[in-house]
């Protein structure tokens, strides 16, 4: 999470525009690519198997969810069976209650469960309003969640849902092995700048290592950003090294507040200033970077049991 877009309402596009491009991905999997204004907030995708249909996030908008439902119901009339939601972020789960009345079960990791009516709050600021406080309050939280990961079929398609540390504390990849395509949801930001108010870098980092030991060949969803390769990871993980390797420094050298920033964003311009989100996320990232290696940033903790 999240766009730009987030805490001014994007406005929903004129006449039959959808929301986002649709990109067919081989073998009934398909890629909801958020547009230029982040009118979906995020992207989604789905899965149509032998006997259902599964959907991977629903968007920060609830007509671009609407949107994206259409989409399936002109491609097949099976069930959708399931949703699994990536993370908890607002602009991956606001679609959840129209897949849920739709006849879906929403899945997500444990922890999702709770933050999705918690953490999402912080997200308006202190001036959030009574009806973004509802907003946030009546989203629909998962119903089945998981630890590690779950296993999934439509049939005799097999979808492996694992747990993966490091965006939040409950982020999930989703891959389909016959298709050769894994959804990565926030793990994975195609030549963008990534949220990392919530992230843990040091596990990010391997991650990233896991996510690439699959197959090198693969089609790998972000959550934001393009249809990416192997390669695109690699380059979203060099990222993350970088502002790492770049914050640590300054601060090995005495740096803090703007000094700091003064250091790390002129590496950053350089190497990464042509990525989307640059303008709105590059001093966040430093800020959020440096709490974390000075270990006084604030993740959210745990779900209790």
């Amino acid at each position: 999470m999240f766009a730009p877009a987030l805490c001014g309402q994007a406005t929903a596009p004129d006449g039959n525009q959808l929301p986002f491009t649709l990109k067919p991905l081989g073998r009934s999997v398909y890629a909801a690519i958020d547009d230029a204004k982040g009118d979906a907030g995020a992207n989604a995708g789905f899965v149509i198997g032998d006997d259902g249909v599964a959907v991977i996030d629903t968007f920060e908008h609830e007509a671009a969810a609407r949107a994206v439902l259409a989409e399936i119901r002109k491609l097949t009339p099976l069930p959708i069976k399931f949703v699994i939601n990536s993370h908890y972020h607002l602009d991956h789960v606001a679609g959840n209650r129209l897949f849920e009345d739709a006849g879906a079960v929403v899945l997500a990791q444990t922890n999702v469960r709770s933050w999705i009516h918690t953490e999402n709050l912080k997200f308006f600021g202190k001036s959030i309003t009574p009806a973004q406080k509802a907003e946030v309050e009546n989203l629909a939280a998962p119903e089945i969640v998981y630890d590690t990961g779950v296993d999934l079929y439509l049939g005799n398609r097999h979808l492996i849902v694992r747990v993966l540390p490091g965006h939040t504390g409950g982020d999930s990849i989703v891959q389909i092995p016959d298709a050769n395509i894994t959804f990565c949801g926030d793990l994975f930001w195609r030549k963008t700048l990534p949220n990392l108010i919530d992230a843990t870098t040091s596990r990010w980092m391997g991650s990233l290592n896991t996510i690439q030991d699959y197959d090198t060949s693969g089609t790998y969803v972000p959550g934001h950003g393009d249809v990416g390769t192997m390669a695109d990871v690699a380059a979203f993980q060099d990222y993350i090294s970088d502002l790492r390797k770049w914050t640590a420094s300054a601060i090995k050298d005495g740096k803090a507040g703007d000094a700091l920033l003064s250091v790390v964003m002129p590496e950053l311009q350089e190497k990464y200033g042509t990525w989307s989100f640059f303008s709105y996320f590059a001093k966040r990232n430093v800020q959020d970077m440096a709490a974390e290696i000075r270990g006084d940033k604030r993740v959210p903790e745990p779900a209790s049991q």
